[in-house]
């Protein structure tokens, strides 16, 4: 009998830490067997500023996931976020020795090699060398070169460049958590994955994933990554502008942005007031719906005014880079009301929001199906193409199922209770819920191929600067 791929994802974010166990059942849908999530502590704006704190939520999502799915996981692919990532666009070439041999995989790499090469900024590292077209002999617009002939080879790549510290930090909480690391994905590549379907990557869609801490950018046309950019702001702003506006405290404020808040202030009336209980006996707070959806709009076009200007940048005005699938919205952020008509409004374009759930099982729990997921889900999945058993079943069968996380913790100084009125972000209807969706789990083409290489080498010198700092 065929041994289990058994996947795990784990997302590091400013707001929350989710891992996910998950595998691809017989249709090719991702059925996820575990989910484990912690209140994120030690991470700000995507980037671990508290390694202890950042390692206590790790242990908390993954013991929870565990306990969810009754596997131990062994190692997990992690998203890679944070105001330190940029992308630059690059071309290449390699003279090849002999004109009248095809061109294999081998070329590729020396190629992708020699672009790992780049004088970088000091402290700065390549993440990814994502190929977009080759040119074989000045013969343009080539996506499959392997098998072709020709001396000259050229590519023009999509080079993401991050912090290597940064990089560093992760890897040594993931490892002090006891688990391995498998792989690093960008995040807005990972969420991509989860939510855009091929047909929109080829007719042109820029993904926006809005975050607690950050807000990614991922631009795709004719099939190929063209455009990523981290803006480093997100929902957490929204909460600190609430808080400071309605002289509140932070918990309130999140509660009052999911229950009640709207991107559209036209939406509530001048008598709409939702009252706030007062602190330590003090007086309850009235606040007017209207001055509330007045502060998350002002916040949430200046978000939506800096991921445009990077559309802009990217050219999508150009009748050759035009954007026909639009943007299509995702993360915790996409679940705020009416911010699809405000994003409509502000750039002119067509506007959905992105479920994770065309990848997903049809008997998926529907919390999973949220935006919000959007990213781990897409991890679970980069995961799966890694082929790695990261996960085993328990040997005996005394974990119970669904262990409430309570009788489950360790890490007392860290550990911060589930707090009674967690927001829970309404469910927001998909559009395209009930269509007809093709088979997601694609063969591998030479990007993925090229991508995985390149991970396996870099993940291997993560661990090597990782065991060499013991």
């Amino acid at each position: 009998m065929e041994k289990e791929n058994i996947a795990v994802g784990l997302d590091i974010g400013t707001t929350k830490i989710v891992a996910m166990i998950g595998k691809k059942n017989e249709y090719g849908k991702l059925e996820i067997l575990g989910v484990g999530k912690s209140k994120s502590l030690g991470v700000a704006r995507g980037v671990v500023n508290n390694i202890t704190q950042t390692i206590q939520s790790i242990q908390q999502a993954i013991n929870e996931a565990e306990n969810n799915s009754g596997y131990k996981i062994k190692d997990v692919v992690v998203g890679i976020a944070g105001q330190h990532i940029r992308s630059i666009q690059h071309s290449d070439y390699i003279s090849r020795g002999n004109a009248e041999e095809v061109i294999g995989g081998k070329d590729i790499d020396m190629l992708i090699n020699q672009v790992h090469k780049l004088a970088m900024l000091p402290g700065e590292e390549i993440i990814h060398v994502l190929p977009q077209e080759f040119k074989i002999d000045g013969q343009s617009d080539i996506k499959e070169p392997i098998g072709m002939y020709g001396g000259r080879l050229e590519s023009s790549f999509h080079v993401v460049v991050g912090q290597a510290s940064s990089i560093r930090n992760v890897g040594r909480c993931i490892q002090s958590s006891g688990i391995e690391l498998s792989g690093l994905t960008l995040e807005p590549l990972a969420s991509a994955d989860a939510v855009l379907s091929q047909e929109e990557k080829e007719a042109g869609v820029a993904l926006i994933d809005i975050g607690g801490g950050t807000t990614d950018l991922a631009i795709f046309k004719d099939g190929i990554i063209r455009h990523t950019a981290v803006i480093p702001f997100g929902g957490n702003v929204i909460t600190e502008d609430i808080k400071e506006g309605c002289s509140i405290i932070e918990k309130q404020a999140e509660l009052l942005k999911v229950k009640f808040g709207s991107a559209w202030p036209g939406e509530n009336k001048d008598n709409e007031i939702v009252s706030i209980p007062g602190l330590r006996g003090r007086e309850p707070k009235e606040i007017s719906l209207k001055n509330l959806s007045k502060i998350i709009h002002a916040r949430v076009v200046e978000i939506i005014d800096q991921v445009f200007a990077e559309i802009r940048a990217y050219g999508h005005e150009d009748p050759r880079k035009k954007l026909i699938a639009g943007i299509v919205l995702t993360g915790g952020g996409a679940n705020l009301k009416h911010i699809k008509q405000l994003v409509e409004y502000i750039t002119g374009m067509d506007t959905r929001i992105g479920y994770p759930n065309e990848h997903l099982a049809g008997n998926s729990d529907e919390e999973i199906s949220s935006p919000l997921y959007a990213t781990a889900v897409g991890l679970v999945m980069n995961s799966i193409e890694n082929k790695t058993q990261s996960a085993v079943k328990f040997e005996t069968a005394t974990v119970p199922e669904k262990v409430s996380f309570k009788q489950e913790r360790t890490f007392e100084p860290f550990d911060v209770p589930k707090p009674i009125e967690e927001p829970v972000f309404e469910k927001v209807e998909d559009e395209t819920k009930e269509k007809e969706v093709e088979t997601v789990f694609k063969s591998e083409s030479t990007e993925t191929k090229i991508r995985r290489s390149f991970f396996d080498k870099y993940v291997d010198k993560i661990k090597e600067f990782l065991d060499n700092a013991e």
